[in-house]
């Protein structure tokens, strides 16, 4: 299992890699740098002026050096302008480095948000941790509300529960979020008054029944329907099974058989598609964060977007690679211990 782990995550840096130089030169495309150099310069300024920033800047240099650079395998260079010879900061506001040094994400430095006018370091572990509390009361709505309906389905198949449980299921999966969400605001915020349709009090104010739960409902209400329905399927099949019938036979009552014998091995599939709902939940946060205003991971990566922040974009899609990465490897490690007939080799 060590060995296994080892090599999964030499993997897993292997496809960091990769995948971090992909989003780099999509984020560092031409129509990219213009804007940047557009935003940072004045508004009148002319397109020479714009190539001369972005070429002083280090935008024009080699493609592969500014990865480097980047990562933090090569040095980044003081700026100085050409007229005076002064250092002059990429980004004054952000209290950049006069001399030349190794800062990259490896010496953990995401570098600077031009959106939010501060370094990324600053602004990056509050959204995360915005985020880590919406997904922590998601998972804590979603998951056993899942597992029951799938479990009462799959004990008893073709029943008029089953069907029923199966089209509530099949419809909160086919509901995304912005639907979801829009109709939750209308129904609980609008006619009735009972919750908060801005989840922004939640930050300043703290975290309350009124101001949470309208985001929390629009994301389990999709992870439900989809978790239940792999777990329903898992039942099914394992109530067929022959040892649960020669365990009914032996006069075993029907809980202990399910609660004893059946519900371990039918959570096996299902435990896969949880760790999956992380990497689905870090996405669709970013509709959900928009919809009711929660400055979170999402509301981040759209507002890093939207204003061509290049160093915050990039940050983003490292973290949600890497979340990818560590679920999935969790997902493995955990799928082998619940079926011991697993042997990770």
């Amino acid at each position: 299992m060590f060995s296994f782990i080892l090599r999964r995550l030499g993997v897993m840096v292997l496809t960091m890699f990769c995948l971090s130089f992909v989003v780099f030169f999509f984020v560092n495309l031409e129509p990219n740098l213009t804007k940047l150099a557009t935003f940072q310069t004045e508004s009148r300024a002319t397109d020479a002026e714009k190539a001369a920033w972005l070429e002083r800047n280090g935008y024009r240099d080699n493609f592969f050096v500014r990865y480097a650079r980047w990562v933090g395998l090569a040095q980044k260079q003081p700026v100085k302008d050409p007229s005076s010879g002064e250092i002059v900061p990429r980004f004054r506001y952000c209290d950049e480095s006069d001399k030349a040094t190794f800062s990259g994400v490896l010496q953990g430095d995401f570098g600077c948000s031009t959106a939010y006018r501060t370094t990324v370091n600053a602004r990056m572990p509050e959204a995360l941790a915005a985020t880590g509390i919406l997904m922590f009361w998601v998972m804590i709505v979603m998951v056993p509300v899942a597992l029951l309906i799938g479990v009462l389905a799959g004990m008893k198949e073709g029943s008029r529960l089953d069907r029923t449980l199966s089209v509530v299921s099949i419809g909160s999966t086919a509901t995304p979020e912005y639907v979801s969400g829009v109709i939750f605001s209308v129904v609980f915020a609008s006619w009735l008054g009972w919750l908060n349709g801005s989840a922004a009090t939640a930050l300043s104010r703290g975290i309350t029944f009124t101001n949470f739960t309208l985001p929390v409902m629009t994301m389990a209400i999709y992870g439900i329907g989809y978790i239940a329905r792999m777990t329903r399927a898992s039942m099914a099949e394992v109530m067929t099974a022959q040892y649960i019938r020669t365990a009914r036979l032996k006069g075993l009552n029907f809980r202990t058989v399910v609660l004893r014998h059946a519900l371990r091995n039918a959570l096996i599939a299902p435990f896969t598609v949880i760790m999956l709902q992380f990497p689905w939940l870090l996405t669709g946060v970013v509709v959900t964060e928009s919809i009711f205003n929660y400055k979170g991971f999402g509301y981040l990566l759209v507002q890093a977007a939207s204003n061509n922040d290049i160093d915050l974009v990039l940050a983003c899609g490292l973290v949600a690679v890497a979340l990818v990465l560590i679920t999935q490897l969790i997902s493995d490690i955990g799928y082998a211990f619940l079926n011991p007939r697993i042997r990770v080799s």
